[in-house]
């Protein structure tokens, strides 16, 4: 019955975050590491792009999140954005490399990861929406970028240090419910299947 409680307790201290933040949240990133930067020579329009980003955040968060990418020179911005929410389009040629929308704590947690600082520095938990699905390396190595490629269904992360001892969530991959990616490092994040 604790096990149950601590569920039960985990799942609605997460959808309070996401009906506190809602569609004005704070801005995000996948954990997996990209084998080179989204910025494609494919000669994509940058409308394509942008499509490609808001499919990965529910409609009310794309429809006015700012819209990045990636080339050779930096970051680029597609489109201005005004709720918090930055989404980017990725490479789908790239495993690791989905699109994504996040907030703000989310890209904080997402920098952090790819500096290879020692644990993220977000202050609050950071919300990641992947829902146009995505490729990782491993459930258990943040940093592995040589086990074949994973294909992952539609999901959604909660940016923050869950512990499974803690909470009795399973730290192996499962095509439903929820899981704790990558845990025992720092960088261990709450991974939901689906759609929220």
């Amino acid at each position: 019955m604790n096990r149950m409680t601590r569920r039960i307790g985990l799942l609605t201290l997460s959808a309070g975050v996401l009906l506190v933040n809602g569609p004005n949240p704070r801005g995000t990133a996948h954990a997996q590491t990209a084998e080179h930067n989204s910025a494609t020579d494919s000669g994509e329009n940058a409308q394509a792009k942008i499509a490609r980003a808001m499919s990965a955040g529910p409609a009310e968060v794309a429809k006015s999140a700012r819209i990045v990418d990636t080339n050779e020179h930096g970051t680029v911005v597609l489109r201005e954005g005004n709720n918090g929410f930055t989404c980017m389009p990725g490479n789908p040629r790239v495993v690791g490399d989905p699109p994504k929308c996040a907030d703000a704590a989310a890209m904080q947690w997402s920098a952090d990861f790819k500096a290879h600082k020692a644990k993220p520095t977000n202050t609050a938990p950071g919300i990641v929406y992947m829902l146009a699905g995505a490729t990782q390396r491993s459930d258990t190595d943040p940093y592995d970028t040589t086990s074949r490629p994973i294909p992952i269904g539609p999901h959604w992360m909660i940016m923050w240090p869950f512990d499974p001892k803690v909470t009795g969530l399973p730290t192996t991959h499962k095509p439903t419910g929820a899981y704790i990616m990558w845990a025992g490092s720092p960088y261990a994040h709450l991974h939901v299947m689906g759609r929220p």
